[in-house]
């Protein structure tokens, strides 16, 4: 049903009718009692229960969509049909507007926000301007770390240093100083740093991060959260590995790998012949970040994760450059108007 919705969203975008006749045939065809419409109303009660709240909020959306449409194409008609005053009405539409479809960033982001809610995952978010103890400091970076830098942080202020967030780790700080445990959370969020513009690189990206802290919480937890993560969202079949790793917050700390979906992990220029392609960094969280946080780490332990939304979405829908997501390109976007 959701193909046949997204066919009727691009027919009913896509009419542009000669007079008020075509739009009165067009009202009758979707929204008459035997129209396209009321048929899928009436499909509706053959859709499995699991789906029925998403393909309900699909059809209402459809529904709304062709009245706006067919209110819109009147009232053009309307003023088309007004004396000459108006003709010469140069803020008159030139062309219908057509409707708009969901970026892929955020399609991607709303589908691993779905998959971690269900195991449990709450979303949090924070502020994108931080101070350096909740982007730095608590985190475990050493004060000569280069991330510090002005090469890879834009810093607002110094002494006290107030930076635009390299991460959305400075959320999972403000969670743990909370002091409400456990946590189970997921923070995604625009992030910044100071670098070049690129194919590959850009000075703004989007990140989801993890973070669950509990009693008992184990390396093993992470590992088989993050296995049923990459197969919900890139296959049963895809295969995982770890790989050792460093980052200040977290010991220990690995890079996850996915077989790469490009070439079925026999090797191509995407995973640069190696069959594996790096889609998120990951480990347990540092001691030290539980006692910054104030709390203990004698009795707690957690696992903590991060990925780039751009890689995810490059990944799985096969993009190569990286800047088109931030072009507005509409023969890009366009490619994802059937994307739920």
């Amino acid at each position: 049903m959701k193909e046949k919705i997204h066919q009727i969203l691009k027919d009913v975008s896509g009419f542009s009718p000669e007079n008020k006749e075509e739009i009165e045939q067009f009202r009758i065809k979707y929204l008459s009692k035997k129209g396209i419409v009321s048929g899928l109303f009436s499909e509706f009660k053959d859709v499995p229960k699991e789906l029925r709240k998403e393909i309900g909020q699909h059809l209402n959306d459809l529904k709304n969509n062709v009245q706006e449409k067919i209110n819109s194409l009147n009232q053009s008609f309307e003023k088309i049909d007004e004396p000459s005053s108006s003709e010469n009405d140069l803020s008159l539409p030139a062309d219908f507007i057509q409707l708009g479809s969901r970026h892929p960033l955020s399609i991607i982001r709303k589908r691993i926000i779905d998959i971690f809610s269900k195991i449990g995952f709450t979303v949090s978010e924070g502020p994108e301007i931080e101070d350096d103890w909740h982007n730095f400091t608590a985190l475990n970076f050493p004060e000569e770390h280069p991330a510090r830098d002005m090469q890879d942080t834009f810093f607002i202020e110094k002494n006290p240093d107030i930076s635009l967030r390299t991460h959305t780790s400075s959320v999972q700080v403000r969670a743990m100083e909370s002091g409400k445990i456990p946590i189970r959370e997921i923070y995604p969020g625009r992030v910044f740093r100071n670098e070049a513009i690129s194919a590959r690189a850009h000075c703004i990206f989007h990140q989801v991060e993890g973070l669950y802290v509990d009693n008992n919480v184990s390396f093993a937890d992470l590992k088989q959260t993050l296995f049923y993560f990459a197969k919900e969202l890139f296959g049963e079949k895809t295969k995982t590995r770890f790989r050792p790793s460093y980052f200040p917050f977290t010991e220990p700390s690995a890079e996850m790998d996915i077989s790469c979906n490009i070439c079925g992990g026999k090797g191509c220029n995407i995973c640069k012949y190696t069959g594996w392609v790096e889609i998120l960094g990951c480990g347990m969280v540092d001691p030290n970040v539980l006692d910054n946080c104030n709390i203990d780490s004698k009795e707690y332990t957690g696992f903590a994760f991060g990925m780039g939304i751009e890689r995810i979405t490059m990944l799985k829908y096969q993009i190569k450059d990286l800047r088109l997501f931030f072009e507005n390109d509409l023969k890009f976007l366009r490619q994802f108007e059937s994307a739920i």
